[in-house]
């Protein structure tokens, strides 16, 4: 009760000062289309973590620019607030860039309601159930039997809610009558057959609610209560209007009430396509690295950030989310460049979408409240039906806790990284987290946790996976993980039972990466076999915040793994870049962005990498035995050249600890006393006789070729152990 005279205390106040820019930045000018996933605060403590905001008024300009809105959360399928004038504040790392923000609404609040259930328990109780939270807050959904959000129908401007509700199918679709200044909120429900009515939690009883159709108000505890048959159609009516005027504006609405033919895909919302042409890459070395431009002059001015990619299951098209909610098809990718690209929108209004994959002819996207399986329903390009195929998600309003990559296992199993609260201890048990979903979506599994923040997913052949993670907080530099089942990455502010702050507690990486090597590591992933030549089977890594691209070579040595990184002979892209997919074509097509903290700051890109005929010289292997370092490169080097004063290498540690990252500790070199070359020329032996574990590595290559060039190439790497030879 303190919570609803809380919130019902400030339903008139702007409690968020609305403050535009002076000049209008992209996620203002966007058109996000009809709905908006995002977390919401609805008031001072009040906050919609898995908030989907619906325009209600017709007009032009998408979800931002309408006049009034119904926000729902799915987590609990009510409706937290009914609100009308500005939209939001724009705070948000993905929208004004800011850290420690969230989305505030700014608009009039015409009521609002707590945190809690929307609807009641078959036997009329409303106790919250969900997660608590260290901080004591509840997150998550609500028990799957009883409130199940299913996902959100477009038809046009109009939306159709699914879910099931004490396992009873029922659709909802917002809407509104403009009547001045006091406009009216209407919810239409088609409630499935049931044994038993269903009791919805309306709006608290401050404010006038009438109802036509099948069904019953009465007053309870504060709120407004709709008790509703099975099979009902019924529209609800919630205004400031006087109660006659509202029940009089009731009686005369004439609207159908059946919401079946709004769930079968409706007209085209976005029937353009638009088009830009490929530029070629330069064809001088190993690597071309060809740009497909992104239509960032579009009629919708979509704020185009690349954050996940796949192909379609013919392989002629590849499916493009953006980090602003939008999903694109891109055409004409397997022509050589310069050619022209087609772009079409399939979908917009997505929450943080940052991993796109197919299972089979089924699309799914990675989103930060859900993952969602798209579905076309009228068979004209766009989809119709955002399925929320899981929602076990645990969100918090923390700006740092992105849910990251997609892949599939051979049984169908979903896998993605759930990033960590930054500077903070976490509240729920999946930041910090690689996550399992299964195959029919019904439930989740946590794999491992410890990260902090986890850029994607690599899956290996042997049920293992790659992880990398971001320098920070018990997290002194930037990591390559092979990531097992039950293991823990070292962040203790993750939401771990562990509390031994010592190195050996927790799982090593495979790589410690220092920041002027890679900043921030995004998602792995394997050189098919066929392709790339003596590549064929390597290990990349892309780099967020680089804009380049590693291979990663690596061993296991008495049941550890250790390795190196070193890039790939290619310019920096523009953009950073976070995912990767081989194609039929043998090349890899890589997209990604820009958000904070990067050394490529153009806001996104998407480029495809081909092997050339020329000779790459990139490492392979490398190998670490007592008193010798091997490396194996994918090309034969010139044998007058290998000598011990073409390599360089230097050893440091670092110190892991509560605070953000950690200096180079005792650097110093080693030396490098023979160099031997073998009989194909292209693994070379240093001598090293003091060479021992040590966290960070780096070795230096700078060797005359033939044609009066140097190669020259740089592996930072970690050695855990020393083979006996």
């Amino acid at each position: 009760m303190k919570t609803l005279l809380t919130a019902l205390a400030i339903l008139s106040v702007n409690v968020f000062a609305a403050s535009p820019p002076a000049t209008s930045p992209p996620y203002r000018r966007m058109d996000f289309g009809p709905v908006l996933f995002c977390t919401y605060q609805v008031a001072p403590g009040n906050i919609a973590q898995k908030g989907l905001a619906i325009r209600l008024d017709d007009g032009p300009g998408g979800v931002s620019k309408g006049r009034a809105w119904l926000v729902y959360d799915h987590d609990t399928m009510r409706v937290a607030a009914a609100t009308t004038g500005d939209f939001v504040d724009w705070r948000g790392i993905a929208y004004d860039g800011s850290h420690g923000t969230h989305t505030g609404l700014t608009g009039d609040r015409h009521f609002i309601t707590p945190d809690a259930p929307g609807w009641a328990t078959p036997d009329g109780k409303w106790d919250d159930v969900r997660l608590i939270g260290r901080d004591q807050r509840r997150f998550g959904p609500l028990p799957r039997e009883w409130v199940h959000y299913e996902g959100l129908y477009l038809h046009g401007a109009k939306a159709v809610i699914a879910a099931r509700i004490n396992g009873t199918r029922v659709l909802e679709s917002p809407g509104w009558i403009d009547h001045g200044a006091t406009p009216v909120f209407t919810r239409t429900l088609n409630v499935a057959a049931a044994k038993k009515p269903l009791l919805l939690r309306v709006a608290p009883d401050t404010i006038n609610v009438a109802l036509t159709g099948d069904g019953t108000l009465r007053k309870d505890a504060g709120f407004w209560l709709a008790e509703l048959p099975g099979a009902a159609k019924t529209r609800l009516f919630v205004s400031r209007a006087e109660p006659t005027e509202l029940a009089a504006l009731a009686k005369s609405t004439t609207a159908s009430l059946d919401l079946d033919p709004l769930t079968h895909g409706g007209p085209a919302r976005w029937p353009q396509e638009v088009t830009t042409t490929s530029v070629p890459g330069n064809a001088d070395g190993p690597f071309i690295a060809d740009t497909f431009p992104l239509p960032v002059e579009n009629p919708w001015q979509s704020w185009l950030r690349p954050g996940g990619v796949d192909f379609t299951p013919d392989g002629k098209a590849a499916i493009v989310a953006m980090w602003n909610g939008d999903v694109w098809r891109v055409d004409g990718l397997m022509a050589a460049a310069p050619a022209p690209l087609r772009w079409k929108r399939l979908a917009s209004g997505l929450f943080q979408p940052l991993g796109v994959k197919f299972r089979g002819d089924e699309l799914f996207i990675t989103c930060r409240d859900q993952l969602v399986r798209l579905r076309d329903l009228n068979g004209d390009g766009e989809f119709d039906f955002i399925e929320s195929f899981n929602s076990d998600h645990q969100v918090t309003e923390h700006f740092h806790e992105f849910a990251m990559g997609l892949q599939v296992d051979a049984a169908g199993n979903f896998y993605y990284a759930k990033s960590a609260r930054h500077a903070l201890t976490a509240l729920v048990p999946h930041h910090g987290t690689l996550l399992r979903v299964s195959a029919d979506g019904q439930r989740t599994d946590i794999l491992a946790n410890g990260f902090r923040a986890a850029n994607g997913v690599c899956l290996n052949d042997d049920g293992t996976f790659f992880v990398t993670d971001q320098e920070g907080h018990w997290t002194p530099k930037n990591r390559i993980n092979r990531v097992k089942p039950g293991g823990f990455y070292g962040n203790i502010f993750g939401y771990t039972s562990v509390t031994n702050t010592a190195d050996s507690a927790m799982e090593q990486p495979m790589v410690w990466i220092t920041n002027a090597k890679d900043r921030s590591p995004a998602e792995l992933l394997w050189v098919p076999k066929n392709a790339w030549g003596a590549l064929g089977g390597s290990l990349l890594n892309l780099s967020y915040g680089t804009g380049r691209a590693f291979i990663v070579p690596h061993e296991e040595v008495a049941g550890q793994w250790q390795g190196a990184v070193c890039e790939l002979p290619l310019p920096n892209f523009p953009t950073g870049i976070m995912r990767g997919r081989f194609a039929a074509d043998g090349a890899l097509y890589t997209c990604g962005l820009f958000g904070w903290a990067g050394n490529a700051t153009a806001p996104g890109g998407f480029h495809r990498i081909r092997r050339s005929e020329k000779p790459a010289h990139v490492p392979l292997t490398v190998h670490a035995a007592k008193g010798a370092l091997s490396v194996t490169f994918s090309d034969p080097l010139t044998p007058a050249s290998v000598k011990p004063d073409a390599f360089a290498m230097k050893v440091w540690f670092l110190k892991r600890a509560a605070s953000y990252g950690s200096k180079h500790y005792e650097e110093h070199p080693l030396e490098i006393t023979a160099a031997r070359l073998s009989p194909d020329a292209r693994t070379v032996t240093l001598t090293i006789p003091t060479l021992a574990p040590t966290q960070c590595y780096e070795l230096k290559v700078s060797l005359p070729l033939p044609d009066g060039t140097t190669l020259t190439r740089s592996l930072h790497g970690t050695i855990h152990q020393l083979a006996e030879k």
